[in-house]
């Protein structure tokens, strides 16, 4: 934790006590040539003999209303706060598939690893957009509801990992009908951002999940990852991360995984979407948020947790109280004797 926001204002207060002093210092020597113009130094000192002297305490005053006034000025912070603000965003979902495929090393290091990168590039770029996020195998689950922490939804794509749930093969209907159910609740135009190698082992339910999803005004963004050649499925590695066996059927052939752009642009276009062929996360993710230009915004909360609470009134009330002791110190005629204290 740091105490102050901006901690520089208090270096900023050494150059300005040291003017203040040298104003004080010049204030002083001209009094004393004028002085000695007019009266006399033996004439002004018989003068003044009743005057009270200019008090130390009084000087030390000034100097820490000046030294609170910069200490306000850092903004002293501690405590949190929560701010709740109301803002327009689009909603979207991202759906990744985490099947055993998505091990697959036609692109480097793997598919998923490529998807990750893509993904952690585009959250950071979506300021105005509500994400959900799905991961998904033969069926769907949400790894994280729709919101706008953007610390979340990197730790949600940062946990993504292949065969991180319970159950096998790959279905595109699953992720579609899950984030349409998400999205329902919400008018307009949403989309789906749906990453995966396109391997779907239940085609059948497809055309419902395309229904459902033109039924709540979902957009899929389809994007494709692999190679159209494909390659073999690493099932397991050694501790440096070399091969040590390929993933195999039930009938003991070698699993090649290949890249099937059909049922994508397919879905795509059934919901007016657009199908990406992946290339770079850069690229891809230029033309993910190019896609989602145009949905439909809703007015809703967005809660954001302040890292600290601005307690600059403390120093600041400090500043005033030292500001008006000074002006209100006692100055003039030192009370005499047989005179009562004023």
């Amino acid at each position: 934790m740091e105490l102050f926001a901006r901690p520089v204002y208090l270096l900023y207060f050494l150059p300005a006590a040291a003017l203040t002093a040298l104003v004080f210092w010049a204030g002083r020597k001209l009094k004393e040539r004028a002085v000695n113009a007019l009266f006399g130094r033996a004439a002004y000192a018989k003068l003044t003999v009743h005057l009270r002297p200019v008090s130390a305490w009084r000087t030390a005053l000034f100097f820490l209303a000046e030294f609170f006034l910069f200490a306000a000025l850092a903004g002293p912070q501690w405590g949190t706060e929560i701010i709740e603000a109301q803002g327009a965003f689009a909603q979207t979902v991202i759906a990744v598939d985490v099947s055993a495929s998505m091990r697959a090393r036609d692109l480097r290091p793997d598919r998923l690893d490529n998807a990750k990168n893509m993904l952690r590039m585009l959250v950071n770029n979506l300021n105005e957009e509500r994400i959900g996020i799905i991961a998904f195998t033969s069926q769907a689950y949400i790894q994280c509801p729709i919101t706008t922490d953007d610390d979340a939804l990197q730790y949600f794509i940062s946990a993504l990992r292949p065969d991180m749930l319970p159950v096998n093969g790959t279905s595109l209907a699953a992720p579609v009908s899950l984030a349409a159910k998400m999205l329902a609740k919400y008018p307009g135009q949403k989309a789906l951002i749906l990453l995966t190698d396109g391997e779907d082992h239940s085609p059948k339910d497809l055309e419902t999940a395309r229904q459902t999803a033109a039924k709540y005004g979902v957009r899929v963004i389809a994007i494709g990852i692999g190679t159209k050649e494909g390659t073999l499925i690493p099932a397991r590695t050694d501790a440096a991360g070399n091969v040590s066996e390929y993933k195999k059927d039930k009938q003991g052939n070698t699993v090649v995984s290949k890249l099937d752009e059909k049922p994508l642009v397919e879905l795509a276009q059934a919901t007016g979407g657009v199908y990406i062929s992946y290339t770079s996360p850069a690229q891809v993710a230029a033309r993910v948020e190019e896609s989602l230009r145009g949905l439909d915004k809703t007015l809703s909360s967005a809660v954001k947790r302040a890292a600290y609470k601005n307690r600059y009134q403390i120093p600041l009330v400090l500043a005033m109280l030292c500001l008006a002791a000074y002006l209100l110190w006692p100055r003039g005629r030192k009370p005499q004797a047989g005179e009562k204290n004023a």
